[in-house]
């Protein structure tokens, strides 16, 4: 056989160690060679392909971040009308299944080209960890790790200074990059987009710090986060060319009005895409690799049109079906558990 992979959406720690991982199974099982498509979904359409080989070179990106095929978004739209060349490029090529690595985005266009005839697999990938039917993506583990490291970094400076200092992490939809880095970096407010949250109760939390003695405080709040109805001013953002939501800034919203109610000396780190860079951890190395060989394992079998997923300990096969269309969000028991921190 012959198979294909693309990289679609943000990029994200531990695509290159899938990659490498459905080219050596594809290889050494099965003896099958692969192609890799460029830019994503752009590339497949517009035919931008390399061959993949099982040499030195792609033994050796497990160790970097990023994509080496590159990565893109594609509107809707103009996916769907190009159902027909990528059709032919697949065929030209002589590619037989496709490999499609990305998060609910990428894994919708993947349903989508199974529904209509194109053998594909999905593999899920996102830092933010929201792709249901799986325990975690790859990513995940890198990103929270970036945000922990920094929140630690901040907690002297913030004590130092008798600051109080906001951490923006990613987090469009979900909450589970604050409310892990929240948790594990020691932040005394944590605030997430699937628990709206009131201004005044921030503030007091900050206040009882102050009067307690500790002159000092860290929040830790995803960038998706809004504020109850009617508890302070704020507008929210857009939404860009491919539907995705855009932000304003919740942070710095968030350490102005704190700063108007208590007078106290707050600044705001955004981390961004500092979060989406470098090399990824160990556990998302293991976890991105495990699920490019049973993606490889899966389209030589001809399971296609199902997405590879972590429960528990093990590798599954779902039906992409189910891994599109509902966000993970964060449970409301888990972040009662961070609340029993605040403070």
């Amino acid at each position: 056989m012959r198979l294909g992979v693309l990289t679609s959406g943000g990029d994200c720690p531990g695509l290159n160690a899938v990659i490498r991982a459905v080219v050596r199974t594809a290889s050494n099982e099965f003896g099958d060679t692969v192609v890799g498509y460029e830019d994503g979904w752009v590339g497949l359409m517009e035919d931008r392909r390399r061959d993949l080989y099982d040499d030195a070179e792609i033994d050796r990106i497990l160790l970097r971040g990023g994509t080496i095929l590159g990565t893109g978004r594609l509107h809707p739209d103009k996916f769907k009308a190009g159902l027909a060349q990528i059709k032919s490029n697949m065929a030209d090529a002589g590619v037989d299944a496709l490999v499609a690595i990305g998060g609910e985005g990428t894994l919708k266009g993947a349903k989508w080209l199974s529904d209509n005839g194109v053998p594909v697999v999905g593999v899920p990938k996102t830092i933010d960890n929201d792709v249901n039917a799986t325990d975690y993506t790859f990513g995940f583990d890198t990103a929270v790790s970036v945000a922990t490291d920094a929140i630690d970094r901040l907690h002297t400076t913030a004590e130092s200074h008798n600051r109080i200092l906001i951490v923006e992490v990613m987090g469009r939809h979900v909450g589970w990059i604050a409310l892990h880095a929240g948790m594990a970096g020691g932040a005394h407010y944590t605030v997430v987009p699937e628990e709206p949250f009131d201004i005044a109760e921030i503030t007091k939390a900050m206040e009882r710090r102050f009067q307690m003695g500790e002159k000092y405080g860290i929040i830790c709040v995803a960038e998706g986060a809004v504020p109850k109805e009617g508890t302070m001013d704020f507008e929210a953002g857009g939404v860009d060319q491919f539907g995705h939501q855009t932000f304003n800034g919740i942070g710095q919203v968030i350490g102005d009005e704190i700063k108007a109610r208590t007078g106290y000396d707050v600044r705001t780190t955004v981390l961004g895409h500092i979060q989406r860079g470098g090399t990824p951890t160990a556990y998302d190395r293991v976890l991105a690799t495990r699920y490019g060989v049973h993606a490889a394992r899966a389209i030589h079998e001809g399971n296609f049109g199902m997405c590879v997923a972590l429960h528990g300990e093990d590798i599954d096969l779902v039906p992409l079906e189910e891994a599109v269309g509902t966000l993970k969000s964060v449970p409301e028991s888990r972040y009662r558990n961070a609340q029993a921190l605040f403070g």
